[in-house]
């Protein structure tokens, strides 16, 4: 099908012109603690990649540009530093400019690093000056009052005053490896930790986080395309080897005075997060590192003593659950359990949600009780308003997925449906819509047409998209499109997750997208039966799934059926192609994790176990001993620069591969990352995958 009229730019330029359609989206939301304003990022259009810093006035619904990094710094070009480049990847952000910022408590000021430098921002007059700073800037926070900056620079956490005076260090490495005031590698990466400080509510102290990783094993990744550049020394905590050596320290920051936060570290070396809010002491969640047993505890910020408040036990794993735990307003402690097959929110020992909601976050406590986004249909997310009392109303729907935020009495809500294109911000006071925050992000030029389905006896979630000329009566091939991992979904009622499948079906194949047991929104016993079995469950729901359609949707053909993905996308292909030949006939494995041993702790040992202890459950869920097995096309897809997923991945099952005389294909990216980023690679990536599928499919 021609996708565009004669002269109209493709979809796959547009895609990644516009950074996957995210370049002029509002983004980063902060609502002040009186409900007046909202503040955000957002490019000036949908091809600017360079964040912006915005503020709307509830009352007038005006919104006003406050920080432009072009005043700030001209022609130069923005220059980060490794450790922000890294911290980034972690984040997933892709974006320049201001992408990420803290305010004070009544948002007078905002702090944020730009090109590596520290800057504060004016949020009543607007504009930023630079302040003094020990660099490169990581990671910058006003205290409450907004009189003092703290900071990540060289390893150490620094403190100047908001008025550039009086610069000093609080905390300095003792060691080569040691750090203080960011998340280590597998907080970043797998527990949605970004930080590693957090400020007293009267800004008198801090708690920090030194992490020491010198017992975590070194791996290089180097450049091969440029061998006159030396390699990048990465602490990688692969599963079975040592994590970071992660201590919690209260700092006083009138006398610099640290004193350590005790727990037991031995049996709870994770630090999962911790809250210091004004509604009561600070909160610390620790884990043990097969992720069954977790406490939450109380910290006394006089003494650094702290008491357990709660412990939490699971046969299998417990989750990690972003907002919780939390303090209301009245002192009482907000958490998150697992009761009769439900994630729900419980106010001291009382669950206060239904059992059909199951609770994916907290958004957002205040005076007008807890805002909760969760679903009682897989794919669809909403907001609910839940009270300390257990009066749950929602406030988004029907249809579509919604995220948000609240505070003051101004909640802010984005939403997204099925067949329009990009989100809504829609901001509210009272129950009523007052303003909306506008999206400068670009019109796909290309239309979703998904059907959803529920199929199997497992009611498993697909959606369908069939080329937008389709003729009925007109055999296709087959395209499985799925990610397929833990916690993860892919089919929801989020136009922008079509895009592609649909890009991929009006180029002449049906595409199928299926989520599996384990991709989550269904309850605890769902996301946990894929423990040891990750590849025979997720491999066998494709097959489930991919059967069932096709016993209702007619026009697939089953003789031509491929199967793509990246990440553990790319994983489940691979292992789809070489343990069910019968079912697929062509893949491609973009990232995939190969040998489960390669990749990090945290992740890994949640669902597979530690190594040392369960072998024989690595080797079945790795594909390396597979190789002898292949029989179908299949092409390897890894970024050189990735430091998620490593591309020893690939390059060790190439090899394996090649040593059983089985012919594949290996596009290695030079100096991309597990994210590709770039221009060049996003939108060559999708053209070079159709065109390697269609030869395939053909043979």
């Amino acid at each position: 099908m021609t996708e565009a009229a004669a002269g109209a730019e493709s979809y796959p330029r547009q895609y990644a012109r516009t950074q996957r359609f995210t370049a002029g989206a509002p983004r980063s939301f902060t609502v002040t603690s009186d409900g007046s304003r909202v503040l955000f990022v957002r490019s000036q259009g949908g091809s600017d990649r360079v964040g912006c810093l915005w503020s709307l006035d509830v009352a007038s619904a005006q919104e006003r540009l406050l920080v432009d990094p072009a005043d700030l710094m001209g022609d130069g070009a923005e220059e980060l530093s490794v450790a922000e480049r890294a911290r980034r990847e972690r984040a997933r952000e892709a974006s320049g400019g201001i992408v990420a910022y803290a305010v004070d408590r009544d948002a007078r000021s905002a702090v944020f690093a730009l090109s590596s430098r520290l800057w504060l921002a004016d949020l009543s007059a607007g504009g930023a000056r630079e302040l003094p700073a020990v660099g490169p800037v990581l990671d910058p926070r006003l205290d409450q009052t907004g009189t003092q900056v703290a900071y990540v620079g060289g390893g150490a956490l620094h403190l100047v005053a908001a008025d550039g005076s009086g610069g000093r260090a609080l905390a300095e490495p003792d060691g080569p490896s040691v750090g203080w005031g960011l998340a280590e590698f597998v907080a970043a990466e797998e527990m949605e930790r970004h930080r590693g400080y957090w400020w007293a509510p009267d800004g008198t102290a801090l708690i920090a986080a030194r992490v020491d990783e010198s017992p975590v094993q070194r791996w290089y990744i180097a450049d091969p395309a440029n061998p006159g550049t030396a390699a990048t020394e990465v602490a990688y905590p692969a599963a079975g080897t040592a994590n970071a050596d992660v201590t919690l320290w209260l700092v006083d920051v009138g006398t610099g005075e640290r004193t350590e936060i005790a727990w037991d570290r031995g049996r709870f070396p994770y630090l999962v997060s911790v809250s210091w809010t004004a509604d009561g002491p600070p909160l610390v969640v620790v884990m043990s590192r097969d992720q069954r047993d977790a406490q939450i505890l109380v910290v006394d910020p006089s003494s650094g003593v702290t008491s357990v408040r709660h412990e939490d036990h699971d046969d299998v794993w417990l989750d990690v659950v972003t907002g919780v735990p939390c303090w209301l307003p009245d002192g009482r402690l907000v958490r998150t359990a697992d009761i009769d097959g439900a994630r729900r929110l419980v106010v001291e020992d009382q669950a206060v949600t239904p059992a059909d909601l199951q609770v994916a976050y907290v958004a957002g406590v205040d005076a007008n009780g807890v805002l909760v986004a969760g679903t009682d249909e897989p794919t669809q997310r909403h907001l609910w308003l839940v009270s300390p009392e257990g009066t749950s109303t929602r406030l988004t729907g029907p249809g579509g997925y919604a995220a948000g935020m609240a505070s003051g009495g101004t909640t802010v809500v984005v939403s997204s449906t099925l067949h329009e294109a990009g989100a809504e911000v829609s901001v509210r006071r009272d129950g009523s819509e007052v303003a909306t925050i506008r999206s400068l992000a670009e019109t796909p030029v290309l239309t979703v047409r998904p059907r959803l389905l529920t199929v199997g006896e497992r009611q498993l979630r697909v959606g369908v998209v069939f080329p937008r000329d389709h003729v009925p009566g007109t055999t296709l091939p087959v395209l499985m499109d799925p990610y397929g991992g833990p916690h993860h979904q892919e089919v929801v009622e989020i136009n922008r997750m079509w895009l592609e499948p649909q890009w991929f079906a009006d180029q002449g194949f049906a595409v199928v997208v299926a989520d599996g047991r384990g991709t989550g929104s269904r309850g605890p016993e769902w996301d946990r039966s894929v423990r040891d079995a990750l590849a025979d469950v997720t491999v066998q729901d494709q097959v489930d799934a991919l059967t069932a359609v096709a016993a209702e949707v007619p026009d697939l053909d089953l003789s031509r059926v491929a199967i793509r993905g990246w990440s553990f996308g790319g994983y489940l292909a691979a292992l789809a192609v070489l343990r069910r030949p019968d079912i697929f006939h062509a893949a491609i494995a973009g990232a995939p994790v190969t040998d489960q041993r390669l990749y990090d702790t945290f992740y890994t040992e949640r669902y597979l176990g530690h190594p040392d202890e369960a072998p024989e459950v690595y080797e079945r869920n790795s594909v390396i001993a597979d190789a002898p097995r292949l029989e179908r096309p299949l092409l390897l897809i890894h970024g050189l620069a990735d430091d998620n997923v490593v591309a020893a991945h690939t390059l060790r099952f190439s090899s394996a591969l090649l040593a059983a005389g089985r012919p594949h294909d290996v596009l290695p990216l030079s100096g991309v990352t597990h994210m590709t980023p770039q221009e060049v690679v996003a939108e060559n990536l999708l053209l070079v995958q159709v065109e390697w599928l269609k030869r395939a499919l053909a043979r």
